[in-house]
């Protein structure tokens, strides 16, 4: 069987930095709860409004995978296939597009004529079920290699919450911690011992489906994130993740607490969440692998939160390589899995 890795890399992360004591002073209500101690966001990334510099989806994921193709070996007419994993649409001010795939106008935009694309779309959990559906098309031989890419421009979610939060205990309060980011990352064939996917899976508890829900708002005209924050932090769900990466090692011949971890990447949505997640898989994996985290500097970052804890760490050289990685994503749906990969190659 072909083993796959993590060719390359690629970021976008705007600009203008807006604290969450900024946004808190925006509302219309006083004595709101302290959102930053509570989540754990401090800072977000938020898109450049101005008309000729207007930083939509689109833009965020176009740049983020031309710096993608500038630490790559392939060039953009190398690519077997694309596949475009954001949420959130955007083309222009107000414009949601729904139709060409975004993957196909993004491919275009940057020369990959040759590739193949399409999009997936799995909330927060879209780039790493894109890198899914890339691994088992690579090992099947239908491909050699391809680019999953994200744009998400979420920080529109905040506008609207920002409009229209009226108490303390609004179903809106989670979009306030959101940022915006391009993610992009080019997988291919040439795994080794140094660089490999070792492995990747993904499982959805459909009972919790109408827990988190991003939908043009019922009050105003704009795009809102609806989210019932108390039943999406669950422990039951995330015990159920941990439990099943646990039996994949049993079932595959290995045990949890062999596998050797350094870091741990959680999906970046809330503080208190991934302290208590990252108990059960130390539980778990019987080790101590360390906790990367930017969640108090760039906010949740949907699809593209993993990659980009990734790619900040190697940009600041805190991953030597060789380290063991393990990427448990949680996603509205709700979603959670897991995807383990040594990384020697990847450099920012």
């Amino acid at each position: 069987m072909r083993r796959t890795r993590f060719e390359s890399i690629g970021r976008y992360t705007p600009e203008t930095v807006v604290s969450t004591k900024e946004l808190i002073s925006r509302l219309r209500i006083r004595g709101f709860p302290p959102l930053e101690r509570l989540s754990g966001v401090r800072n977000r990334r938020v898109y450049d409004s101005r008309p000729d510099h207007y930083e939509s989806s689109f833009v965020l994921a176009r740049r983020a995978m031309e710096d993608c193709l500038r630490h790559s070996d392939y060039a953009a007419d190398e690519l077997d296939i694309i596949i475009s994993a954001s949420i959130t649409r955007t083309t222009g001010p107000g414009i949601h597009s729904a139709a060409p795939a975004f993957a196909l106008m993004l491919g275009n935009a940057i020369g990959a004529n040759k590739a193949r694309h399409f999009d997936v779309c799995n909330a927060s959990a879209g780039m790493m079920t894109g890198v899914l559906v890339l691994d088992r098309m690579i090992k099947a031989g239908i491909v050699r290699n391809g680019m999953v890419v994200s744009g998400e421009q979420l920080t529109i979610i905040t506008e609207t919450a920002v409009r229209e939060i009226k108490s303390r205990h609004d179903s809106q309060l989670a979009a306030l911690t959101v940022g915006d980011a391009g993610m992009a990352v080019i997988i291919d064939d040439r795994g080794d011992d140094d660089d490999e996917i070792h492995y990747i899976e993904l499982m959805t508890m459909a009972a919790g489906a109408d827990i988190c829900i991003g939908m043009p708002s019922d009050r105003t005209n704009g795009i809102a994130l609806y989210t019932d924050t108390r039943a999406m932090q669950n422990d039951a769900v995330y015990q159920q993740v941990i439990d099943r990466l646990v039996a994949f090692a049993q079932t595959s011949g290995r045990t949890a607490r062999g596998e050797g971890f350094d870091f741990c990447i959680y999906h970046q949505f809330s503080a208190p969440a991934i302290a208590y997640i990252h108990r059960l898989a130390r539980k778990a994996f019987g080790t101590r692998p360390k906790v990367l985290n930017i969640l108090h500097e760039y906010g949740n970052t949907a699809s593209t939160s993993h990659f980009l804890v990734l790619h900040e760490h190697l940009r600041q050289q805190r991953i030597p390589k060789g380290s063991k990685i393990l990427m448990l994503p949680q996603a509205s749906g709700v979603v959670g899995g897991f995807c383990a990969a040594t990384i020697s190659r990847l450099e920012v």
